[in-house]
């Protein structure tokens, strides 16, 4: 042979190109001949491959590469030399930074996952929070605006500033918008259960119904209209089952399902640049579920800083907790991060599909069971 082509279909993460490159380089030079790598395009559920075909020479060094998360038919000229067969210099299509490549990532898989499965647009609840922001502007920048039905439910704990950010960046994104409040139907539930609640505590049961009302209303807009339901959760929040079942996790597709939270803000300020459309104080305010008075995310979880990098070494590079403690981190905090992510695979295993972006996304690249009778308590 006088060169190798090579006929993929690699799924997309971060950093992935790096490790492509550097091992056609090494066989290139192995072998002693150019080698042609033709990448698929598209995403398939979780899975988005990414493109960014290119070819090496003998020597490792690129000749050609094509952009990413685009198809089409790029030519390459070969010449014959002293030493065989070598690929001229062509098209060099610019490097994509890594929030850039995560951010195509997003909008190509969830404009196939919709183009695919037949629907005609979907529906989201916009909270003025930046995990709905972020998906709102993938799903518009994947699909169009009219293709996308953004919902505001807010409850006596909803701040103003919150339904204010939501409408703002809803008419900043030209999507259609409506405020369905879910004060008579929380009311209605809680008048149903009455005699159950009776003379015990309010606690997180009343929160997670708030979030059980937004998901009917949403799954029934869906079923109603027929657009598929995008939910809004992040990978830390996953992780630690800071999310509640049949409420928020219930939908169709999940574009952020394998972003850490920090990358989500990096995420937001990218999408800003290209063109204004997520309001700065959505960004810079403190993360908030807002189904209680004051709260934010902190109250229960370490800073997200320290939680995303926990959640990385336990979950991506296999780390024990000792050796994630030996790095640095609290015990304390190691240890109620990993019993977190443990004690909530029964959550993650009905959480809704999503794009994966990292080595390992929960799902099918991390099969854990859900019963642990033998763990420590």
């Amino acid at each position: 042979a006088e060169v190798l082509i090579n006929l993929n279909a690699s799924p997309f993460h971060r950093g992935k190109h790096k490790e492509r490159w550097q091992v056609l380089a090494d066989r290139a030079t192995e072998q002693k001949m150019p080698i042609i790598y033709v990448n698929q395009v598209g995403g398939q559920d979780e899975l988005v491959f990414d493109g960014g075909s290119f070819a090496v020479n003998e020597d490792g060094q690129l000749a050609t590469v094509a952009p990413d998360f685009t198809e089409g038919s790029f030519e390459m000229a070969l010449e014959r030399t002293v030493r065989g067969l070598q690929i001229e210099q062509g098209i060099a299509a610019a490097a994509l930074s890594d929030v850039a490549a995560v951010w195509q990532a997003l909008v190509l898989g969830v404009r196939d996952y919709v183009e695919k499965n037949g629907f005609p647009g979907v529906v989201l609840g916009l909270s003025g929070g930046i995990d709905s922001a972020v998906t709102l502007a993938v799903a518009v920048d994947a699909l169009g605006a009219e293709r996308v039905h953004a919902v505001m439910m807010p409850f006596k704990y909803t701040a103003d500033m919150s339904i204010e950010d939501a409408g703002e960046q809803a008419a900043a994104m030209a999507v259609e918008y409506d405020i369905i409040s879910i004060e008579p139907i929380y009311e209605a539930f809680m008048a149903g259960l009455s005699a159950q609640f009776e003379g015990l505590s309010a606690d997180t049961t009343e929160e997670n119904l708030q979030a059980r009302c937004r998901g009917v209303l949403l799954m029934s807009i869906s079923n109603k209209k027929h657009r598929l339901v995008l939910t809004t959760g992040n990978k830390s929040e996953l992780a630690v089952g800071y999310s509640t079942l049949y409420g928020d996790m219930a939908g169709g597709f999940d574009a952020l399902k394998d972003c850490p939270k920090m990358l989500v803000y990096a995420l937001a300020q990218y999408r800003n640049t290209l063109g204004y459309c997520i309001p700065q104080r959505v960004i810079d305010r403190p993360p908030s579920a807002e189904l209680a008075p004051d709260q934010t995310d902190q109250d229960n979880l370490p800073p997200y800083e320290k939680l995303d990098e926990i959640i990385e070494r336990y979950v991506e590079d296999d780390q024990s907790p000792e050796q994630i403690v030996a790095a640095g981190f609290s015990q304390n905090d190691v240890e109620r991060v990993v019993r977190l992510i443990d004690l909530n695979e029964y959550k993650r295993r009905q959480a809704p599909v999503g794009v994966r972006i990292t080595t390992r996304g929960f799902g099918r690249d991390r099969r854990y069971p859900i019963s642990w009778a033998w763990r420590k308590s």
